[in-house]
């Protein structure tokens, strides 16, 4: 009996640890991202095509980790992500980025009002996140247009 407790004093005391340090793994990828933005634009400003070609690529790498690590902790949060009980009155179509879309689909109820919670990034001006069945929609709220498309997003 000692040793289950034990066990579980354990668990409970290095389980926040991993997750805070999951957390600050994707903050410092973002960061990365950020920086590698501002080199590439500074390659377009004053570089030569060798110059954008490399900080092009960079840029891609540090997006390309940010989506690992991403994936990684969607994997081991899967409750975060339950679909729970989701209902809507209107059938699933598939959406992509460009497409114009109704402002039912991009309803007040719709809209992620915490996007943090699921390690999605910030949507700024009048860009929200808007939930459609189990895929996640970057629509600008103005226009109707969508930005971005997460599909199956929730389990």
């Amino acid at each position: 009996m000692r040793k289950v407790i034990l066990f579980g004093l354990m668990a409970a005391t290095v389980l926040p640890g991993m997750a805070a340090a999951q957390t600050r793994e994707l903050a410092r990828d973002r960061q990365e991202i950020r920086e590698e933005q501002r080199d590439l634009g500074h390659a377009q400003r004053y570089g030569d095509r060798q110059d954008i070609r490399e900080e092009r690529r960079d840029l891609r790498e540090a997006k390309r980790e940010y989506r690992q690590d991403w994936r990684e902790y969607r994997r081991e949060h899967r409750n975060v992500y339950a679909r729970g009980d989701w209902r809507s009155p209107y059938r699933y179509r598939s959406f992509g980025p460009g497409v114009r879309i109704e402002q039912r689909y991009y309803a007040p109820r719709y809209v992620i009002g915490d996007p943090w919670r699921y390690r999605l990034p910030a949507a700024h001006g009048p860009l929200r996140w808007v939930r459609h069945y189990d895929d996640v929609l970057l629509v600008n709220m103005r226009t109707g247009r969508v930005v971005e498309v997460h599909r199956n997003f929730f389990w």
